[in-house]
């Protein structure tokens, strides 16, 4: 069986199984003379982006192990086993452990551990794997060949016609040599390598600030056991968030089962928490309104809380006014809608820098409140005893009305409204508003607005577009607004 791709205009395979291998059929070969020697050749079409998928879910599956993993395309999962191994049992544990896994599913998996990533993908890709005793990287790795340090085709060509055949060779040779003839990333990969310098891995999900999990023994069905290991596992969140002086502002819970697949929960708060209680009544409220119920399968193996972020925490200090207690209130109700509605249902008003009224307010998700955006403003404050500048109902788009002027750019003295006239008693203006131009390149009119009062005390926010000017179109009005 092969695997083949569109490659420089012709089907290429770019892969196969280890009879295909053994029969001669390489890499780069055309499918055309691949089927030639081989007519009972099963050719399969090359799917990379199904290939990343899996490997996704394989990396999900891994987390289970360690919060830091990440992709080594296009074959390979690297993982950073930094104080994990002894959860279970040491390195050699861990080490049978994923194998066991991985054969279980089917897949033919060659596993190293070397103080840094790129030995542990040498002696995986290159090498036998297995487990490297600290300190004997360069020893293990010296006898691999050039072609280890996954450099270019041309470069690996002309480092075995110089007789650099294999990673001691280049390791006993200059560094300012080699790096002067073949290229300074020939001698950092070689350091990185042969463990002389460590470079970390860039994981999938970033490594929480807080974390917590339970391992079982065996897999665990009791939906009230597992809600029992969730709350003891947010009390010991708490207590670490309290140590460090922090709250949380989102709970990660996931769910690990015994056939691999992996379920995550979250849960927000629209401030810094540590309530242990809260938070569990929040995590109630979220698997109430699960679609997909929280299936335990074959069971589950491993359940971690994550806090992916936290924020300073001072402790609490009531208010003798009771201010204190009532924002709590209204805090936690707002939390409890997000979580049970999502966080792009529950929204919040916050001001806008600008004098454009349409965009004088955004629309944000209210599990944002603690953390504004830098274009948020305050709200602007009225002066005592005078009347509201902007009206609190805007329509969008702004209603045309027909108006009549005293003075031909003066306020109305009267104007017609869904088949209503209104007698104008009261007027204030014009403000004139530009549009904001610097911002989105528009090039609608300036606009002049009043504020008018008819003869039933109801007020109405007008604009007026043009001028009166000879030859050309008479002004148009509209309404934009209401006040209350």
């Amino acid at each position: 069986m092969v695997v083949f791709a569109t490659q420089r205009n012709a089907l290429r395979l770019v892969d196969g199984d280890q009879r295909a291998v053994a029969l001669g059929l390489t890499r780069d070969l055309t499918l055309a003379d691949a089927r030639a020697r081989i007519p009972s050749l099963l050719a399969i079409e090359a799917e990379p982006e199904a290939d990343e998928a899996f490997l996704g879910r394989l990396a999900a599956f891994c987390d289970r192990f360690t919060p830091l993993v990440a992709l080594d395309l296009p074959y390979g999962l690297m993982l950073d086993i930094t104080g994990c191994a002894h959860l279970f049992g040491g390195e050699a544990a861990l080490h049978e452990a994923i194998g066991r896994w991985m054969r279980a599913g089917g897949l033919e998996v060659r596993a190293a551990i070397a103080g840094t990533p790129e030995a542990a993908h040498a002696l995986s890709r290159f090498g036998s794997g297995g487990i490297v005793p600290v300190g004997d990287d360069e020893a293990r790795l010296r006898p691999l060949p050039v072609a280890a340090l996954e450099l270019s085709a041309e470069t690996v060509i002309a480092l075995s016609r110089a007789g650099l055949k294999t990673l001691a060779d280049l390791a006993d040779r200059s560094s300012a040599a080699l790096s002067a003839r073949f290229g300074e990333d020939l001698v950092v990969k070689l350091r990185r390598t042969l463990g002389r310098e460590d470079a970390r891995i860039t994981p999938l999900r970033p490594p929480p600030a807080c974390v917590v999990e339970r391992h079982f023994a065996e897999p665990m069905l009791d939906s009230a056991g597992l809600e029992e290991v969730v709350a003891r596992l947010i009390e010991e969140a708490a207590r670490l968030l309290e140590q460090r002086g922090e709250g949380g502002r989102a709970f990660e819970i996931s769910f690990f089962r015994s056939d691999g697949a992996v379920r995550r929960l979250m849960v927000e708060t629209g401030r810094p928490s540590r309530d242990a209680k809260a938070i569990l009544r929040l995590w109630r409220e979220r698997i109430d309104t699960l679609a997909d119920p929280l299936d335990p399968g074959f069971g589950f193996d491993a359940v971690r809380l994550a806090v992916p972020v936290c924020e300073p925490l001072d402790t609490h200090q009531p208010s003798l006014d009771g201010r204190a207690v009532e924002d709590e209130a209204v805090a936690d109700l707002v939390d409890r809608l997000v979580a049970r509605f999502g966080r792009d249902r529950v929204l919040r008003f916050v001001a806008q820098d600008t004098h454009h009224p349409v965009r004088a307010a955004r629309a944000l998700s209210a599990a944002l409140s603690a953390a504004l955006p830098a274009s948020a403003a305050a709200w602007p404050v009225p002066e005592p005893h005078e009347p509201p500048t902007r009206p609190l109902q805007l329509f969008e788009p702004p209603q045309p009305v027909e108006a009549i002027a005293e003075v031909p750019d003066g306020p109305p003295i009267r104007f017609r409204w869904r088949r209503l006239i209104h007698d104008v008693a009261r007027a204030e203006g014009p403000e004139r508003i530009a549009p904001e131009w610097w911002r989105d390149g528009s090039s609608e009119p300036m606009r002049d607005y009043y504020r008018v009062e008819d003869a039933q005390g109801r007020r109405f926010w007008l604009f007026r577009i043009g001028f009166h000017e000879p030859e050309r179109a008479p002004p148009r009005w509209f309404l934009h607004g209401l006040f209350a």
